[in-house]
């Protein structure tokens, strides 16, 4: 996948070229593998739902219940109660996994696909919302995905009739076609051709069938109390000020730039051009070029303090560009994903660009991380950074680890930063900052 690639499937539906890509054949395997789990969570679900319905229609006939239907529709929805919990760990851990096939963005818990994690306390199965939301996307994933599933398998089918109809007829005397019936090939023809004019309608509407369901399973698997994997909000603040700092810093940036910077060049200038007519075997030559030289550090010092206010390669390549040479210059692998569609405002810009580099240096120090991964991507509202590493995790604020002082940088434009770093890694550094178009 290239780095201007969507990066989850409901942003791979809306371009143009979707149709064209490898995305529908993603979601069509997420789909085919979703069928024998959900296949699987429904035929449990029938052997207490059928015998509820049925119990349902004939107390609306006004007929009798049989206490033994009673006694076991009680039982076998309290024990369904009371595994549900049990059950749904396993579920949500191969869920949390399998999701990676139609959604590229860090998941906690994607690189544990088994539930081992999930059943280190028994009474957290029974206590924690995390763990009923897992059950209430296991119920949604036996009841209302079977369901959904269904009816577009009915529709394929019903297209693909159509379409082989002309050929049908050879065997058949006459086939019915929806709403009419047909003995002809010539008149089975203008449906077959109706049924292939549908069938990237179809496609399509497979593709967000499952966008559907993914964006369910990351809502319901993935939210900031998924126990020991999930994010934790560090700290979000708002800044008043914003845009009096952003003037300020441009008038320092300007004042050094145009002011001392150029008197420093000048002057550089100057001594060299007075070592040039100042003897070797001088007095004054030793002390001049120490002045030279020390004229010479200054300016580079001064040039770094002006690229610290905005670094001068984002001026010039943007961000996605300046991040991929700050991953260059990192003392570890690292990988970058952009997906830029539209402008960044130049605070914003600015503030993702010190995230990454901030972020990018922690890994450096503390994670003994092996490799990193760098993702820019932007919503209708947001820009979101993300920065991953394999390292051994642990990251915490109170620790000295620069993460408060980052999230402090995000909360003066309005952004927060979210922390997943369990132990053992993989950490996950995330920031969302506001970029309206």
């Amino acid at each position: 996948m290239t780095s201007n690639e969507p990066l989850h499937l409901p942003a791979a539906l809306r371009r143009r070229g979707y149709l064209l890509s490898w995305w529908p054949w993603r979601a069509l395997a997420y789909a085919v593998t979703t069928v024998p789990v959900a296949g699987l969570l429904a035929f449990g679900l029938l052997v207490v739902v059928a015998p509820s319905v049925a119990v349902v229609n004939a107390a609306r006939q006004g007929r009798p219940i049989e206490l033994p239907i009673v006694v076991f529709l009680t039982l076998a929805g309290l024990v369904m109660l009371a595994l549900a919990p049990l059950v749904s760990a396993p579920v949500a851990a191969f869920e949390r996994w399998r999701l990676g096939v139609v959604d590229q963005r860090p998941f906690p818990g994607r690189r544990l696909p088994l539930p081992d994690p999930f059943l280190r306390s028994l009474a957290e199965r029974y206590t924690s919302a995390a763990a009923w939301r897992e059950v209430a996307y296991t119920f949604w994933l036996g009841g209302v995905v079977p369901v959904a599933y269904g009816t577009l398998t009915v529709l394929g089918l019903i297209d693909l009739m159509l379409i082989v109809s002309p050929w049908l007829l050879g065997d058949a005397g006459e086939v019915i076609m929806l709403w009419t019936t047909v003995d002809t090939p010539r008149q089975a023809v203008p449906y077959a051709i109706g049924a292939l004019l549908v069938l990237p309608v179809l496609w399509y509407l497979c593709g967000l069938l499952v966008a559907v369901q993914a964006v369910v399973a990351r809502w319901l698997l993935g939210g900031p109390s998924a126990d020991p994997v999930a994010l934790r909000e560090v700290t979000r603040s708002r800044a008043r000020l914003v845009d009096a700092y952003e003037a300020e810093r441009r008038r320092i940036e300007r004042d050094v730039h145009d002011g001392a910077q150029a008197r420093l060049t000048s002057l550089t200038v100057q001594l060299g051009l007075a070592r040039l007519d100042v003897p070797d075997d001088s007095p004054a030559a030793a002390p001049l070029a120490v002045a030279h030289e020390q004229a010479k550090d200054l300016m580079g010092t001064l040039r770094q303090i002006v690229q610290g206010i905005r670094p001068q390669n984002l001026t010039e390549l943007g961000l996605a560009g300046a991040v991929r040479e700050l991953a260059g210059e990192a003392t570890i692998a690292v990988a970058v994903r952009a997906d830029l569609d539209r402008p960044v405002p130049e605070l914003v810009e600015t503030t993702a660009y010190f995230v990454v580099s901030e972020a990018l240096n922690n890994v450096a120090r503390h994670a003994r991380a092996s490799r990193a991964e760098v993702r820019l991507a932007q919503t209708d509202h947001h820009l979101v950074v993300e920065v991953t590493d394999d390292g051994h995790g642990g990251a915490e604020p109170a620790r000295g680890t620069g993460l408060t002082g980052l999230a402090d940088r995000v909360a003066a434009v309005d952004g927060r930063l979210l922390l997943s770093s369990p132990t053992g890694g993989p950490t996950l550094v995330r920031v969302e900052l506001p970029c309206r178009p």
